[in-house]
């Protein structure tokens, strides 16, 4: 059975899509490895921003060095309490975690990366899709809420109702 070329070409070009890009012939990345003090309990602690981060989208296992697993999504008005339900476990050592603002978020962007825009050291198989903020879009009459992509996409108001990944912060002491 023959292939055409141009099914063939399809499918690299996809697989070659797959993969994260990091330029940094023009700018150095903008959130490096070093910034990231690793907790060596599945958080990371940004020194610049003072904030600490887990490691994992809700939804996946910190296995000590990845993580495993598909990260959940949920629509926005149930990310508090999701918030809330690990802050009571205590699974996770601190009791204040909370959904970042967008100014958050935006801080562990990777600029000079793609597909997704985010340190994949620090952050392991983090999806190239949205996750929530904290951050509602101010005057808006769809009463709509940010969400920020780590693929291409940037950052959208969207609705409250529409399903996205979460991962959570607290300020570190």
């Amino acid at each position: 059975m023959r292939i055409p070329l141009t099914i063939l070409l399809l499918c690299v070009l996809a697989t070659a899509q797959a993969e994260q890009r990091c330029d940094t012939s023009q700018h150095p990345l903008s959130a490096p490895t070093e910034r990231f003090t690793d907790n060596g309990d599945g958080t990371v602690t940004d020194t610049a921003s003072g904030l600490m981060w887990m490691r994992c989208a809700l939804g996946q296992e910190w296995t000590g060095d990845t993580c495993a697993g598909d990260a959940e999504t949920y629509a926005w008005p149930s990310t508090q309490p999701a918030a809330d339900a690990v802050n009571a476990s205590g699974e996770q050592f601190f009791s204040d975690w909370r959904v970042p603002g967008l100014r958050d978020l935006a801080l562990i962007v990777e600029r000079e990366c793609v597909n997704p825009r985010i340190n994949l050291t620090v952050f392991p198989n983090t999806a190239a899709d949205f996750f929530w903020t904290s951050s509602a879009r101010e005057d808006d009459p769809d009463d709509r809420v940010y969400a920020l992509s780590f693929g291409p996409e940037g950052v959208e108001p969207h609705a409250r109702s529409l399903a996205h990944h979460l991962r959570l912060v607290r300020t570190a002491q």
